[in-house]
């Protein structure tokens, strides 16, 4: 690089994906002596997007990743501005004339759907939803309806299994997590006796991680139910990964075991594609059809249905991406369209704008592949910047200004800070000691952090 770079550059969301890009970003630029200014948007007044509002809160590893993420934001090469929508707080257009570059970075927070008769019945709900109800969201209702004994949790992955854990879980053993209170009342209160998880492959082709399966057998007074067919004939097939071998004991292990009489089931249905939801003015069961390999490998249906009797019914089948106004949407995909993290709009690059993460390429993968989108982007935003493509800003005062004319209520990286030492305290003063009490309204997370400091950090 000839000449030091000097950038302004937004990025618009505040989950792993944003922080990494901002981190790669400033750690890119600085390295060949450049210098840049990272303005960090949210929709929320907190930061972490999913970390905070998207995993169960009894997966203690999570920390790890939120304390990297805190370093990542305290270092101060990043500027969080929370609590401040694109798309209706300030505009795209706002942003693009006060940096060089706009950096996409929503996520994906809503269910994907499922198309099958009956999915929209009272009792049928989107895991994602609930999800972000027990994580304590400010944007979902207080109260969630648990009044079902036999409940449905329709797919095979992380996000499924965290949804039947939760459900199956007796609250007293939530009680040391950072879980809000309503929720624990909520999950006090709840009816359930049965939680079903259903996938339509069979048991080596799940996507739980193992760390995720064993957990799930540690639950207390919940015993694992297995249904015999679903192990018939099943063999490894020859290489097979360390991970499937673990999981395959893991299952083989529950099978031995057995059950214990526990208060509750949590039952795994393996072989099962969803055909309906049945019910008339609510969710009554669900219909299915068993499936099997075929002679090619692909999955199929037999043809033998099944109805099976559950009261309300989860669907965990996967996030549908999160649009930003005024910028390209791919519905079909519910990614923002993109070559390599350059935004597209009709079938050109769109100058300046950038993607990464789930909006770059679908809700799909870990912790590991955000960070490598964030790299890929990073590097042809720093090449376009080198190359002269950019188009300098045309407004030069500080976005702040413009936030506080519109009267908006944006929260710092000190607010935050301010949040977090006052939801401590909370689970500290709680009668059953916890790390952390969620401080749920929006509004009283906005007094909070607005009350200690507006000086941007």
């Amino acid at each position: 690089m000839t000449n030091p770079l000097n950038l302004r550059v937004a990025i618009v969301g505040a989950g792993p994906a944003g922080i990494y890009a901002g981190n790669i970003l400033a750690n890119s630029v600085t390295a060949e002596g450049g210098a840049v200014a990272i303005d960090l948007f949210d929709s929320l007044p907190a930061p972490y997007g999913l970390i905070r509002y998207g995993v169960a809160p009894d997966h203690p590893r999570i920390k790890g990743i939120v304390n990297s993420l805190h370093e990542m934001l305290d270092a101060g090469s990043i500027r969080f501005i929370g609590n401040v929508e694109v798309g209706r707080d300030i505009a795209i257009d706002d942003l693009q004339e006060r940096y060089d570059a706009v950096i996409l970075a929503t996520g994906a927070i809503r269910d994907a759907a499922l198309d099958i008769p009956g999915i929209d019945l009272p009792g049928s709900y989107g895991a994602a939803d609930f999800v972000a109800w027990f994580d304590g969201h400010p944007d979902v209702p207080r109260e969630w309806p648990l009044e079902a004994a036999e409940v449905a949790v329709i797919g095979n992955g992380n996000v499924a299994l965290d949804v039947a854990r939760v459900l199956a879980k007796h609250a007293v053993d939530l009680r040391s997590t950072e879980v809000p209170d309503n929720v624990l009342a909520g999950l006090e209160a709840s009816a359930v006796t049965d939680v079903h998880v259903f996938g339509r492959r069979g048991p080596l082709d799940v996507k739980f991680t193992p760390i995720e399966l064993r957990e799930l057998g540690e639950v207390p007074e919940v015993d694992i139910v297995l249904a015999d067919e679903d192990f018939a004939q099943l063999e490894l097939a020859a290489g097979s990964s360390n991970q499937l071998k673990v999981i395959l004991r893991t299952f083989q292990a529950w099978r031995t075991r057995g059950t214990t009489g526990a208060s509750r089931r949590l039952h795994l249905h393996f072989w099962h594609a969803p055909v309906a939801v049945l019910g008339d003015e609510r969710v009554e069961g669900l219909r299915f059809e068993r499936t099997a390999v075929d002679a090619e490998g692909v999955v199929r249906g037999t043809g033998e249905v099944r109805d099976i009797p559950v009261q309300a019914v989860y669907r965990a089948v996967g996030y549908y991406g999160t649009p930003v106004v005024d910028a390209p949407f791919d519905t079909a995909r519910g990614v923002i369209p993109n070559v390599e993290g350059r935004v597209v709009g009709d079938a050109a690059p769109i100058v300046g704008l950038y993607a990464t993460g789930w909006i770059k390429r679908g809700p799909v993968g870990l912790i590991g592949h955000t960070k490598s989108d964030a790299m890929e982007t990073i590097a042809h935003l720093v090449a376009d910047a080198a190359a002269g493509v950019l188009a300098a800003p045309t407004v030069r005062g500080d976005v702040v200004e413009l936030l506080e004319e519109r009267d908006v209520a944006y929260t710092t990286w000190k607010g935050w800070l301010a949040l977090d030492a006052h939801e401590r305290e909370l689970g500290v003063s709680h009668a059953h000691t916890r790390e952390r009490v969620k401080v749920v309204p929006r509004d009283e997370q906005v007094e909070i952090s607005r009350a200690t400091s507006l000086a941007l950090s």
